[in-house]
């Protein structure tokens, strides 16, 4: 039932975190599912359920065809540009005040840790805030980037110099930003908790981190509905309403 938790395993998280020097977060689409944002591989309401990814979210297809490429991207951008942090955001933001929780990884775009107020924040996918020319540097803020999308014929938000812009998002076929993985990779490492939340843990190279922490001696927590290929050395795993098992944890701390 939406909003049951399971009371024996939010104690088992809770005192993990209570006796954690160290604890990251790694945040996967399932956190953002309950602002109304879809994930991407859940049957019938995915977002690679209607539309192959290669066609529309690939570094190819950005170059061989950026009208198509922005007709999906448009839409995606106009999706998210209302939506807003739900409760398990909040709590993230909450236990790192309190000085529970180091910083968050997340391999979400939506930017809804930064709205929510996360301090310390590795976005190893990239974010949507803003878009560049590949050609000349040149960076535009998301709204800047919807009003040249919205003035130019064929719907493609065009630089200065006139060449396409692309999100600052890693698409297929693109590598994941070093620096971002670099500091991903080394708070995996330092935590002694790593509080995996509404990931599937199967997308490389994120779902190593689970290992780069256990290889530390460090412990993993997961927070998400269905299977994930570590729930087996998990030393706890919820499958509850997201936002009310953090709120549940929050709580017992």
């Amino acid at each position: 039932m939406a909003g049951s938790v399971d009371t024996t395993g939010i104690e088992r998280l809770a005192s993990l975190l209570r006796e954690a020097s160290s604890v990251v977060a790694l945040t996967g689409a399932g956190i953002s599912v309950p602002s109304g944002i879809p994930d991407f591989r859940t049957p019938g309401t995915g977002l690679w359920e209607n539309v192959d990814p290669m066609e529309v979210a690939h570094i190819d297809a950005w170059r061989r065809d950026p009208e198509h490429f922005w007709q999906f991207y448009g839409e995606r951008f106009q999706s998210l540009r209302d939506k807003e942090p739900n409760g398990a955001h909040r709590a993230l933001v909450e236990l790192e005040r309190g000085g529970v929780l180091d910083a968050v990884v997340t391999q979400n775009i939506d930017m809804l840790h930064r709205k929510a107020g996360t301090r310390e924040l590795v976005e190893v996918h990239g974010t949507i805030e803003h878009s560049s020319c590949l050609a000349c540097g040149a960076t535009y803020p998301l709204d800047e980037v919807r009003a040249r999308q919205a003035a130019d014929e064929r719907g493609v938000p065009r630089c200065d110099c006139s060449r396409p812009l692309k999100p600052d998002v890693v698409l297929f076929g693109e590598f994941l930003p070093e620096g971002a993985m670099e500091r991903a990779g080394a708070l995996a490492a330092q935590a002694d908790v790593l509080l995996c939340i509404g990931s599937s843990l199967e997308v490389w190279p994120v779902a190593q981190m689970p290992d780069v922490t256990r290889g530390a001696g460090g412990e993993v927590a997961i927070v998400t509905t269905g299977p994930t290929p570590y729930d087996g050395i998990a030393a706890v795993k919820l499958e509850g309403d997201v936002v009310a098992e953090l709120a549940a944890v929050v709580a017992a701390l």
